[in-house]
Protein backbone atom coordinates (compact mmCIF):
# COMPACT_ATOMS: atom_id res chain seq x y z
CA UNK A 1 0.00 0.00 0.00
CA UNK A 2 1.14 3.60 -1.03
CA UNK A 3 1.71 6.40 1.72
CA UNK A 4 -0.78 9.29 1.02
CA UNK A 5 0.58 11.84 3.28
CA UNK A 6 1.44 14.98 2.34
CA UNK A 7 2.05 18.34 3.54
CA UNK A 8 -1.34 20.52 4.13
CA UNK A 9 -2.25 22.02 0.90
CA UNK A 10 -0.18 19.14 -1.23
CA UNK A 11 -2.78 16.94 -3.41
CA UNK A 12 -2.42 14.20 -5.19
CA UNK A 13 -3.87 13.69 -8.86
CA UNK A 14 -7.77 12.78 -8.95
CA UNK A 15 -6.54 9.99 -11.90
CA UNK A 16 -3.59 9.46 -8.99
CA UNK A 17 -5.84 8.18 -6.43
CA UNK A 18 -8.24 6.63 -8.84
CA UNK A 19 -5.51 4.95 -9.54
CA UNK A 20 -4.93 3.30 -6.29
CA UNK A 21 -8.85 2.44 -5.66
CA UNK A 22 -8.45 0.67 -8.48
CA UNK A 23 -6.00 -1.25 -7.78
CA UNK A 24 -7.35 -1.54 -3.68
CA UNK A 25 -10.41 -2.97 -5.42
CA UNK A 26 -8.46 -5.61 -8.04
CA UNK A 27 -5.78 -6.94 -4.85
CA UNK A 28 -8.96 -7.47 -3.25
CA UNK A 29 -11.55 -8.77 -5.37
CA UNK A 30 -13.97 -6.56 -4.44
CA UNK A 31 -14.65 -8.17 -1.02
CA UNK A 32 -12.79 -5.50 0.96
CA UNK A 33 -11.76 -6.29 4.64
CA UNK A 34 -12.44 -3.40 7.33
CA UNK A 35 -8.49 -2.08 7.01
CA UNK A 36 -9.06 -2.44 3.43
CA UNK A 37 -12.70 -0.61 3.94
CA UNK A 38 -11.04 2.15 6.03
CA UNK A 39 -8.39 3.11 3.20
CA UNK A 40 -11.19 2.96 0.30
CA UNK A 41 -12.84 5.83 2.86
CA UNK A 42 -9.59 7.92 2.70
CA UNK A 43 -9.20 7.31 -0.77
CA UNK A 44 -12.62 8.60 -1.91
CA UNK A 45 -11.98 11.54 0.53
CA UNK A 46 -8.86 12.25 -0.86
CA UNK A 47 -9.87 11.69 -4.67
CA UNK A 48 -12.73 14.26 -3.65
CA UNK A 49 -10.29 16.86 -2.71
CA UNK A 50 -8.45 16.16 -5.71
CA UNK A 51 -11.64 16.67 -7.64
CA UNK A 52 -12.01 20.01 -5.66
CA UNK A 53 -8.69 21.28 -6.46
CA UNK A 54 -8.78 20.53 -9.93
CA UNK A 55 -11.86 22.41 -10.24
CA UNK A 56 -10.81 25.83 -7.94
CA UNK A 57 -7.57 25.51 -10.51
CA UNK A 58 -9.81 25.35 -13.91
CA UNK A 59 -12.00 28.17 -12.79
Amino acid sequence: MSSTSSSPGSVRSAAVVNAEIRALWSRTDGALSPADEARYQDLLVEWAAAVRDALVKAA
